[in-house]
């Protein structure tokens, strides 16, 4: 057994890594508790490889709060220091999506139940699954994950995740969502749920009296926002994949609900608002590199962009720019440009110490 994980988190408050919190605090003796289970010494049965966690408690933690609490952060200190080689942490978007692309596969092997296989081959020789920002958007996910999740954990898997939502808030309003009450219940059966009621914004407070817009978008800005970025995620980053409508959106820059990307990743390929709308889900902050001067040139590029904006407003997320010019004058001239007004006066809003709080 390691270092207790209230030790870990004491340590770096008093290297000013962190700021107390008594709230992030009782969230690390549970999980605490969690990790205790999944390191002490297995029981061997003839009928499974692992004790299974509803033996001695809950199968995991659902934690869920508000943006920028800490709750990715306690995730990510529990993670790293449990002390076992069979754990995962994954993006739900990008786990969902995995398990539609498994589940098509089995499919065509015309077994009866294709998730019992797909189940299985997800639990092997993994006792612990780390899930960030679980949100279920999809009718396609709302119908499988409550007989998913039931095969993991039956098969032992103990399950950690966050999300900004209660669990009877998830797929509110979704299509059919009578049908997804019976996971609603299994969540709240099987893990234990723990608000994370920090009194503040994190990400906000990194952020708070920083400069989030930069003009030019030249090597000294680049270096600024390289500093911003390593200070929010503390250098670390994973790919996350957006699937919409059988298209991908890549973000190779991405962690914790916070991703980064240039100009052209974003606006200068053929998306649209379902792909904007894909990629605000899933994220509460995005860094948007090199965003030029557009003109009638670059009409198309200029409409993705004010697409862009718009759902990033619309879903108050959080932004840090670098571009060529001014909000007021990136696009002076062409069709759109009067309609533009409304992206800068957006742009200036969302520079806001408050915005997306």
């Amino acid at each position: 057994m390691g270092q207790h994980l209230t030790a870990i988190y004491d340590t770096r408050v008093s290297e000013g890594l962190l700021r107390p919190d008594p709230e992030q605090r009782a969230v690390l003796l549970r999980l605490e508790r969690l990790r205790e289970r999944l390191e002490a010494p297995r029981k061997a049965s003839l009928f499974s490889r692992f004790r299974k966690p509803a033996e001695d408690g809950p199968s995991g933690l659902y934690l869920w709060g508000g943006v920028g609490r800490g709750k990715s952060m306690l995730m990510d200190l529990f993670f790293a220091h449990v002390g076992i080689a069979e754990k995962r942490r994954v993006h739900f978007h990008a786990f969902m999506q995995e398990i539609q692309n498994a589940l098509h596969e089995a499919r065509k092997t015309e077994v009866d139940d294709a998730i019992k296989p797909v189940a299985s081959a997800i639990s092997k020789d993994l006792r612990l699954l780390c899930f960030d920002e679980m949100q279920i958007t999809d009718i396609a996910d709302a119908m499988i994950v409550g007989r998913l999740f039931e095969k993991l954990f039956e098969a032992g898997v103990m399950v950690v995740t966050t999300s900004n939502r209660h669990p009877s808030d998830l797929y509110k309003d979704g299509l059919n969502r009578k049908l997804f009450l019976p996971f609603i219940a299994l969540l709240e059966e099987k893990l234990e749920v723990d608000e994370l009621a920090a009194m503040t914004d994190y990400r906000q407070d990194r952020l708070a009296g920083e400069q989030t817009y930069f003009t030019p978008a030249n090597a000294a800005a680049r270096r600024s926002i390289d500093a911003l970025w390593q200070d929010l995620t503390h250098g670390k980053h994973e790919d996350l994949v957006l699937e919409v409508k059988g298209r991908e959106v890549h973000l190779p820059m991405y962690w914790a609900g916070m991703a980064r990307a240039g100009f052209w990743d974003l606006c200068g390929k053929p998306l649209g608002p379902a792909d904007y709308l894909a990629l605000v889900g899933a994220i509460k902050l995005l860094v948007l590199e090199n965003v030029p001067q557009l003109d009638s040139s670059k009409f198309n590029e200029a409409k993705r962009f004010v697409t862009l904006v718009d759902a990033l407003y619309e879903g108050h997320v959080r932004v840090i720019i670098s571009a060529d010019a001014e909000p007021e004058n990136l696009y002076l001239e062409g069709s759109g440009s009067f309609e533009f007004e409304r992206t800068a006066s957006r742009l200036r809003e969302m520079q806001g110490a408050d915005w997306g709080a």
